[in-house]
């Protein structure tokens, strides 16, 4: 969704991969390495070609000096992301995915697409429930009233999108209910 220069004023997308790169993902790591402490934790050890799960960031450094292939997340498939939009496009609510899963999969899109089955189908999936969910927010925010804003099943960057429109408009809202209640 796209705004105004005046109501950016939330992180910014790649802040938001940032904080998306905190999450763990699952490896098959092509060099053996001792188990390491990071201030975050300690991962490890690996051997291959056994799985592990690591951070994303490290996951992306590991698999730009080739030391690794990335294994995608069950949810980032043509079929799961088939289901998902299907289930955008014929119910009210927001279909359930990872509250991180735009961050995530844009990173694995452009780090690891070799290691992703079906990228070019899965990126028009995503794009296009992005579009469908992007449509419901607008309709949800016509219809916005000072009592209640159900939107749940959004996910950081949605939230993010709408977050300075949405405070901005209850502040307004707030105002009118205040000086239409010391009207009465």
């Amino acid at each position: 969704m796209s705004l105004p220069q005046s109501l950016r004023t939330s992180i910014t997308p790649p802040e938001l991969e940032f904080i998306a790169s905190q999450q763990l993902i699952e490896i098959i790591p092509l060099i053996a390495m001792e188990k390491t402490a990071f201030i975050s934790g300690a991962f490890g050890p690996l051997q291959p070609p056994r799985r592990a799960k690591i951070p994303l960031w490290i996951a992306i450094n590991l698999k730009l000096k080739k030391k690794c292939h990335i294994v995608a997340p069950e949810w980032l498939s043509v079929e799961f992301l088939q289901s998902r939009l299907d289930e955008e496009l014929s119910e009210p609510g927001y279909s359930r995915l990872p509250f991180r899963y735009a961050e995530v999969s844009k990173v694995l899109l452009d780090v690891a697409s070799d290691d992703i089955q079906n990228t070019d189908k899965i990126r028009s999936l995503l794009k296009d429930l992005r579009e469908a969910r992007q449509a419901k927010s607008r309709e949800g925010l016509e219809e916005l009233n000072r009592s209640e804003l159900s939107l749940s099943n959004l996910s950081s960057m949605e939230i993010n999108e709408i977050r300075p429109f949405f405070v901005h408009a209850m502040g307004i809202l707030t105002h009118l209910h205040r000086d239409a209640s010391t009207e009465d």
